[in-house]
Formats: structure tokens, C-alpha cells, sequence
């Protein structure tokens, strides 16, 4: 029979334990993010496997506790849990390096390895942690009639934990500290828990025999401090925000921003060139199906949802001079790159850290042109996908507005381009698609009012005789002239209620895994 003091610690000692197992799963999500990205699968398999960890905890802990019914034993099963937990990102970030550079080269065998490898790492610490919450009941029951009061107590304390352990790593230390600073953190505060929990119960000799793991791991966390993340070649910047691995590189006077496991380029710098290949210099072109007669001065304002470090805001201003332009992008730490490394302290630039269906809704403006570009499989934004996102879209346009969506495909599999066409023809009179030459990307373009393909033509026509018009203008109206699509018949419509792009963009995933079908995934 334990003590009302020892009674009162355990409990506290359940909340701690809570608290840190749900702590490791959030930054699990993370270590892994940085080289394998977050999409839904990858979350899966992270929850699916902690959940089959913690499993085979509660069923060893209620054996381990009938057998050594002692605090002595459940603080010790503790103590290697999270001593365990410190070593999880120091053994992982040598295998993570490796399977980066896998990535980067697309080496299918190594990644997959690499995935496993890593979350078998989990499988030890966690299911020690598992045994804590059965082991504390076992411990804590006096009598058979408070015996379900008891367990009740010790579940709601350990989720409370929980609760706690979901918020802190994702939005104070991972952005603070860093990914592997923040498991050493939590190991460290366990083992000082369970240790306390060893000197109240059995005395301070005992506690004393495991001080030397806090040591260990302390000067281990010590001695890894500041050795990056990864280690590309050109590699001049890389940070944690509470949403993304951010990396900037550098080559031959360009910049580029990558985000989480590195497969795309969000962003592009050279301060003294304007044209990049790619998708951003098409969104341009929006304007110029509205009628025959359009001229760069014409647009007045822009929104851009998905403004990563402004790529789009470059080309923009220089194409249609300083109009006011207003950028969302969900992640501050994505700002202050931008501002900091791709030039992005344009005055007519009103950079807003919002999500930008929550901030374009609540907005009051209207907008000649609205450029989408938070769209790259299989990171596609669900809620940015219906329609009643596009009618928000619509309701922010001005009468003669145009919008423009960036989109991600497979040479050989265009059903997310076809179901979007098929959303947006619910919300506007005219849609319009083109695949950018030497990519995998497609520009959809839709406009406020009923217009016609040969305004665009007509356009471009006028324009070229224009001396004043600009090279890159030209270009972006050339390339979309020849590169447009037959729109498709479509009859998938995705609403808030059912927007199924995961199936989409899973399937192209898991071809990528399976098959090592690189395109799927540029």
C-alpha cells in the first residue's frame, strides 16, 4: 500500500507521462516531416504505429503490474522510457541526412528504409510509456469499491496530459528550440519526474544509480546543437516554423525556397533577374481573356493566396507597376525568409500571415486579378478546393476580375485538374486551362463574366505591335496562347461537405512508392 504522498505523485507522474508520450508523437510528425513531408499518409502511419506501441504497453503494463505491483518498478520502467526517448532523434537524424539526400535523388529503396527505420525507433520508448497509465492503477486501488473511480481519475490525468503535450511542442519550443532540442527537453523533464518519483519512494541511493541519463542525455543534446537539419549542397538557410521545415539555397546568384522534405520549389530570387521558368510569370495572363481590349494598366490590385517569398509579386510589379498587392500566406516564418533572403520588402506589398481562405473572406476588397498558388500534390489544401471556396474567390473579384490556380498534375493523370474544372464551372461563367511546357504544373484561369478564348488572342496581338508592353508579359501570353487545354467534361463537384482530393493525391503518393514514379511528384 503506497502513502497518500506517494498516492498524490503518481498521479502527478501520470500527467507527465501523458503529456510527453503525445509531446513525442506531435514532434515525431515533425522529425519526419523535414525529409518525408506531411502529408496524410505519413501522419498515418505516425498515429497508426504510436497507437500499436501504446497498445502493447497497457497490455504489457497490466501483466508487469500483477507480477511487480512496486513504484520502484513502474519509476524504473519510466526512467528507460525516457531515457529512450532522448536518443530517438540522435540515432534518427544520422539515418534522416541520409534519407534526404535519397530524396533528393529519388531513391525509392533508401526512403522507404529509412521511413521504417525511424518510426521502429518509436516502437521502445512508447510502449514503456504505455505500461505507466495500467501500472498506476494497479498501484493506486485500495479497495474493490473505489476501484473505477480510481481508473477514471488516472485516465483523465493522463489525457489531460495529453491535452497539454499536443500544444506545446508545435507552438512554443519546436519554433523556439527545434525539433531535436524539444525531445531532449521532454526526456529530460521525464527522467527529473521519474527519478523524484524513486527518491520519494525508495529513497535517494536508488534515484542516485540512474542520475547519470539525464547527464548523458543533456550533454549528448549539447554536443548535436546547431548541426542543421539537413546538409544540401548550396544550402545557406534552413529554420522550424510551427507549420513547415523551411530551407533556402543558393546557386550561381539564384535563391530558392523549399519547403518540408524539399520536393518542389516554392520561391525564386535573383536580384537582378525576373524571368524564372515555372508557373509563377502565368498567372499574368489571367487578365487578358476578358475582353480584346486590355491593356497592363487596367489591373489595379492583386491578391495572392499562397504567397510563399514572392515570386509572384516580383513579376506582378514589374509587370503592371506598383499596384497594391495583398499577400497571404499562412506561415509567418515564411515571411520573414522572404523579407530576409527573396527581396520581399516591396512597398506595395501587404503581406498577411493568415490562411488565406479565413483572411480573403473577411476581407473587404476587391480584386482585378487573384493568383492561387497553395496547390502542390499532395499538399492541396482541402478547404481551398470547393465551392464554396471559389465562390468566396468570385465575391472578391471585381466585375471584370480574373483569377488564376496553380496546379500540380501527372503526365498521364489529370483527374485533379478535371475535378477542379468541374468545381469552379459551378461558380464561373468561364474556365480556362494550360499546362506550363516543362513542367508538371497547369494553370487554370477562370473569369467573372462570360468571355471568350480569342480574347486572349486578341490580346497578345495588340500587345506585340505595343512597344511599352513587357518581355515577360509577352512571354507569359505566348506560352499560354500555344499551351491551352480542350476543357474537359467534368462532372465531379467538391463542396465543403465532400472534397475527396486526398484520394487523388494519395494515389499519386503511393504510385511514387510504389512504382518510383518520379513525375507523379514534381
Amino acid at each position: 500500500m503506497i502513502s497518500p504522498v506517494e498516492r498524490k505523485y503518481l498521479y502527478w507522474a501520470v500527467f507527465a507521462s501523458g503529456m510527453t508520450t503525445l509531446a513525442v508523437e506531435l514532434s515525431a510528425s515533425r522529425l519526419l516531416g523535414n525529409i518525408f513531408g506531411t502529408s496524410n499518409l505519413v501522419w498515418a502511419s505516425i498515429i497508426g504505429l504510436i497507437l500499436i506501441y501504446l497498445t502493447a504497453g497497457y497490455f504489457l503494463g497490466g501483466w508487469w503490474a500483477d507480477r511487480s505491483p512496486s513504484l520502484q518498478t513502474m519509476y524504473q520502467i519510466m526512467v528507460w522510457g525516457a531515457f529512450l526517448i532522448g536518443l530517438i532523434p540522435l540515432i534518427a537524424n544520422p539515418v534522416l541526412r541520409y534519407a534526404a539526400d535519397a530524396f533528393d535523388q529519388l531513391a525509392v529503396g533508401i526512403l522507404f528504409g529509412s521511413f521504417t527505420g525511424v518510426l521502429i525507433l518509436f516502437s521502445l520508448p512508447i510502449t514503456l510509456l504505455g505500461t505507466i497509465s495500467p501500472f498506476a492503477i494497479r498501484l493506486a486501488i485500495r479497495t474493490p469499491q473505489e476501484a473505477g473511480r480510481v481508473s477514471g481519475r488516472i485516465y483523465a490525468i493522463s489525457t489531460l496530459g495529453s491535452f497539454l503535450g499536443t500544444f506545446l511542442p508545435i507552438l512554443l519550443f519546436i519554433p523556439t528550440i527545434g525539433t531535436t532540442m524539444t525531445f531532449i527537453l521532454f526526456s529530460t523533464f521525464l527522467l527529473i519526474v521519474s527519478l523524484a518519483g524513486l527518491w520519494l519512494s525508495c529513497g535517494w541511493k536508488t534515484a542516485l544509480k540512474w542520475v547519470w541519463m539525464p547527464i548523458l542525455i543533456l550533454a549528448l543534446g549539447i554536443l548535436g546543437y546547431g548541426r542543421g537539419i539537413k546538409q544540401t549542397p548550396g544550402q545557406i538557410f534552413e529554420t522550424e516554423s510551427e507549420y513547415n521545415y523551411i530551407q533556402v539555397l543558393e546557386s550561381e546568384g539564384y535563391r530558392y525556397l523549399r519547403l518540408n522534405e524539399g520536393q518542389g520549389i516554392h520561391s525564386i530570387y535573383h536580384p537582378t533577374e525576373i524571368n524564372y521558368y515555372g508557373p509563377w510569370k502565368h498567372f499574368l495572363a489571367a487578365p487578358f481573356f476578358n475582353n480584346p481590349l486590355v491593356l497592363p494598366d487596367d489591373v489595379h490590385n492583386m491578391a495572392i493566396v499562397g504567397l510563399a517569398a514572392g515570386t509572384s509579386v516580383h513579376q506582378a510589379t514589374e509587370v503592371f507597376g506598383t499596384i497594391p498587392i495583398d499577400g497571404f500566406e499562412i506561415d509567418p516564418r515564411i515571411i520573414s525568409v522572404g523579407e530576409r533572403f527573396f527581396g520581399m520588402n516591396q512597398p506595395n506589398l501587404n503581406a498577411i500571415a493568415q490562411d488565406g481562405r479565413w483572411g480573403l473572406e473577411h476581407g473587404s476588397n476587391k480584386y482585378d486579378l487573384i493568383a492561387l498558388d497553395a496547390y502542390r500534390p499532395p499538399y492541396i489544401p482541402w478547404h481551398l478546393t470547393t465551392v464554396e471556396f471559389f465562390q468566396i474567390v468570385k465575391d472578391h473579384l471585381t466585375e471584370k476580375g480574373a483569377a488564376a490556380i496553380n496546379v500540380g498534375r501527372a503526365p498521364d493523370d489529370r483527374r485533379l485538374i478535371d475535378a477542379l474544372v468541374g468545381t469552379l464551372q459551378q461558380v464561373f461563367p468561364s474556365v480556362y486551362v494550360m499546362d506550363v511546357p516543362d513542367t508538371f504544373n497547369s494553370i487554370i484561369y477562370v473569369t467573372n463574366q462570360q468571355t471568350e478564348v480569342e480574347n486572349l488572342y486578341l490580346n497578345l496581338y495588340n500587345l506585340m505591335g505595343n512597344s511599352e508592353t513587357h518581355p515577360l508579359l509577352l512571354e507569359s501570353l505566348k506560352i499560354t496562347a500555344l499551351n491551352l487545354q480542350p476543357i474537359p467534361e467534368s462532372k465531379t463537384v467538391f463542396t465543403d461537405d465532400l472534397a475527396p482530393v486526398e484520394w487523388i493525391t494519395n494515389n499519386m503518393v503511393l504510385r511514387f512508392i510504389l512504382f518510383g514514379d518520379m513525375e507523379v511528384l514534381q
